[in-house]
């Protein structure tokens, strides 16, 4: 059994609905759903603004296996990468945050292809003020308590950037 933070951002189609895809594609792994934010892109300004959202998630399985959830999750919503826009526009972005195993220890991983904890969620408020709302005692690893993360630059800064929307993203079955 692991837990995972999963980051959930869409900026392409139907925003909502490529969150809502997400949320239900993970089925009863979700265990908590943050609010939706409205939040500028981040770190290519010229595309629309993103929706996002945190799910922590609990399943069996290797710690890995998130990576292939969100990658699965990623394409179920037709997302395709543009290796000239790192950071472009996309139907569905499923970042895998935080990991951790079944006794609590984190889970740290770096290489090529997947690094835990996540090397920029430090420096993201559309990660870490979702966060908070299902964890209000959340702590990064490697970086300390998300409360904290928050009151630092350049993520105070973008967090004024910031709004929160009335839209609701239910677990299955809720």
């Amino acid at each position: 059994m692991t837990r995972a933070v999963l980051s959930l951002g869409s900026n392409l189609g139907d925003r909502l609905a490529h969150l809502r895809q997400a949320v239900a594609g993970l089925g009863d792994a979700v265990v908590a759903v943050s609010g939706v934010y409205e939040t500028p892109p981040w770190g290519d300004s010229d595309q629309p603004w993103y929706l996002n959202a945190v799910v922590l998630a609990r399943a069996d399985g290797a710690p890995r296996a998130w990576l292939d959830r969100a990658m699965a999750l990623e394409q179920a919503a037709g997302r395709t990468r543009d290796p000239d826009r790192r950071f472009g526009p996309r139907t569905l972005d499923v970042d895998v945050i935080a990991v951790w195993l079944d006794d609590g220890r984190p889970v740290v991983a770096d290489d090529p292809e997947w690094t835990v904890p996540h090397p920029r969620a430090h420096l993201r408020a559309f990660v870490l003020r979702p966060w908070l709302d299902v964890d209000p005692d959340a702590v990064l690893p490697g970086h300390g308590r998300v409360a904290d993360l928050l009151d630092r630059e350049p993520v105070a800064t973008d967090l004024a950037g910031i709004r929160s929307t009335p839209h609701v993203l239910r677990p299955p079955g809720a």
